[in-house]
């Protein structure tokens, strides 16, 4: 059992403590820390977990071994250095930086401390887009032209006054709490993007806004791709990959469709998976086990490099070229 301290109790942290407190033989969590734990008392009992206000403390107690943050982004870096020189693993919620050198500077970190870093990037392992992985790494979709995205979920009505309302917290509209999933699943079924063209339309400004952002992918390896997030319509997720031969999308958590040629679309129900507490074992199975956390560093760094494009294109209303990122 890997015992941790979980730093951020808001919405989503919330969720990450109900989703292993009581569940999981793999991980728990013995501390939470929040600027607010005073607010906390209740839903700390129901969980049996003490609360304070102080990171330090935490990391001070030899009983934690690791740390999952759920914090403002702009905290991450600091957080995760403070926890690597106190001698704690870290799993830091996504985007894991707003920009690739704090992102590239947080592995070596992790890295140069022999500490394992764990990523949040939940919808990877939603059982739709495993399916869909598996689906387009076995070619029958024939040679890849094309995928559209769409990730929307209505946080300006439900979330609004948070860090999502700040452009220094939440650049690119609704790119970092929401098309940020997106982003990181074309970059796990296609491959590295090479060119993006943004367009970031504002009908309302925060609180409660009102905006569109629209994203046109060139990929390095000839795919096209465009993708969309808007913050105040309801919940809708797709995923969908197009290929010479077949199509097939994710249209939802445990739902896909696969499109043939003179046949009707083929719906494919899977079962459900609590995805929140499958990548928190996989952290604990990489800190214990020796088992490498699923998503590498090269694939954390390009994620958050690709980002750092896509805020610059959706920002300027204009094309950004994308390099590797060095490692």
């Amino acid at each position: 059992m890997l015992d941790a301290a979980i730093v951020g109790l808001g919405r989503w942290g919330k969720n990450f403590v109900q989703s292993v407190q009581g569940q999981s033989e793999r991980i728990r969590f013995i501390r939470g820390v929040d600027v607010a734990a005073d607010k906390l008392r209740e839903f700390a009992a129901q969980h049996d977990l003490p609360v304070c206000a102080d990171f330090a403390e935490a990391l001070n107690d030899p009983a934690v071994k690791a740390v999952v943050l759920v914090t403002q982004h702009s905290l991450h870096r600091p957080m995760l250095e403070a926890a690597v020189r106190a001698g704690k693993h870290v799993f830091c919620e996504k985007p894991l930086a707003l920009n690739a050198t704090d992102a590239r500077a947080m592995i070596q970190a992790c890295r140069d401390a022999g500490r394992v870093l764990g990523l949040g990037h939940n919808r990877r392992l939603w059982p739709s887009m495993q399916r869909l992985k598996r689906i387009v790494d076995s070619g029958e979709l024939g040679q890849l032209l094309h995928i559209e995205g769409h990730f929307s979920n209505e946080h300006s009505n439900n979330v609004g006054g948070t860090w999502r309302d700040s452009p220094a917290e939440s650049p690119g509209g609704g790119l970092t709490g929401a098309g940020l999933h997106i982003l990181d699943a074309f970059l796990n079924l296609i491959g590295p993007f090479a060119r993006v063209h943004g367009q970031l339309l504002v009908r309302k400004p925060p609180p409660v806004p009102r905006d569109v952002a629209s994203v046109l992918v060139e990929f390095a390896n000839g795919v096209s791709g465009s993708f969309t997030t808007i913050r105040a319509t309801p919940l809708y997720w797709r995923v969908h990959v197009f290929g010479d031969k077949a199509s097939a999308e994710s249209i939802g958590e445990h739902e896909l469709l696969r499109h043939r040629s003179n046949a009707a679309p083929e719906r494919i129900v899977l079962p459900p998976v609590n995805a929140l507490k499958t990548e928190l074992e996989l952290f604990a199975d990489a800190v214990q086990g020796g088992t490498p956390f699923p998503i590498s560093s090269e694939e954390m760094l390009a994620t958050v490099a690709t980002f750092e494009a896509v805020v610059q294109a959706l920002e300027t209303g204009g094309s950004v070229s994308l390099r590797q990122p060095a490692r």
